[in-house]
């Protein structure tokens, strides 16, 4: 599936999605997010598709919103700034969404600068890879808004909430090293071997049952607000669906018949 400002191709299971807008620094306009959200949906639904890569083409991995977007907004009636606003948010949550609640592992692959709405979309994958080129910086702040793209619910649970709230008042730049010393980034590598070394990662982290990992993460994305109680409950839910799944049963059966076989 290729797309002009998205760039989806799919390899042994592994889906590779690229953010196609280079000479804009990929940008988020109106028409790549719609563009981004069909190949979102394609890839959650595809069960051949066991993990996604996400990054970005040219020198950044995306800038953030795109400032001629905005430059619409404000140019707006008065009486339709506010709901044109909110439509456009609705937008952006569930692109948010799909990143953080695909069911699969997903992995951000930051080859350059991850700059607002770019730093949130990092923060909505599962792992984040950086490249000794990669930067991260919530601006929004320099814009007069705040950061919209979940930044605020996910920086806080990767660096803690004093450090989250000093990168969002002041919107400084993170370099690769701070980054990973942060918690922000999970590892980092050369730009050479970024996407192989996200690819191969994603390979790693998809080998088990999918039943068992979407489970998992569904529950795992939620275990800070809610109590023990709750957790245990979707956990014994879950547990109940991996029971009669195929995967579980293969891999009892397979364990089985080794364990047969050796007496």
């Amino acid at each position: 599936m290729t797309a002009s400002l998205i760039d989806l191709q799919v390899d042994t299971g592994i889906a590779t999605l690229t953010l196609n807008r280079p000479d804009k620094r990929n940008a988020m306009s109106d028409a790549m997010r719609a563009e981004f959200i069909d190949a979102l949906e394609h890839v959650a639904a595809d069960k051949a598709i066991r993990a996604l890569v996400l990054t970005g083409a040219g020198k950044g991995f995306c800038a953030g919103g795109d400032i001629s977007g905005m430059e619409k907004r404000m140019n707006a009636p008065t009486g339709e700034i506010a709901f044109n606003g909110w439509h456009r948010q609705q937008r952006v949550h569930h692109t948010q969404t799909l990143l953080h609640t695909m069911p699969k592992p997903v992995i951000a692959a930051v080859n350059g600068a991850a700059s607002g709405l770019g730093a949130d979309t990092a923060l909505a994958c599962d792992f984040i890879i950086a490249s000794e080129w990669a930067s991260f910086t919530w601006s929004y702040i320099h814009r007069g808004i705040i950061p919209d793209g979940g930044g605020m619910y996910f920086l806080p649970r990767r660096v803690g909430l004093s450090k989250a709230k000093q990168l969002i008042f002041t919107g400084r730049k993170v370099d690769a090293d701070e980054a990973l010393a942060l918690g922000i980034a999970d590892r980092k590598t050369t730009a050479d071997t970024l996407v192989a070394d996200a690819q191969a990662w994603a390979r790693e982290l998809s080998q088990g049952s999918a039943t068992a990992l979407a489970l998992s993460k569904t529950i795992l994305n939620q275990t800070f607000e809610l109590p023990a109680q709750q957790v245990f409950a979707q956990g014994s839910q879950a547990q109940g669906i991996c029971y009669t799944s195929t995967e579980h049963r293969d891999a009892v059966m397979a364990f089985l018949n080794k364990a047969a076989a050796k007496e």
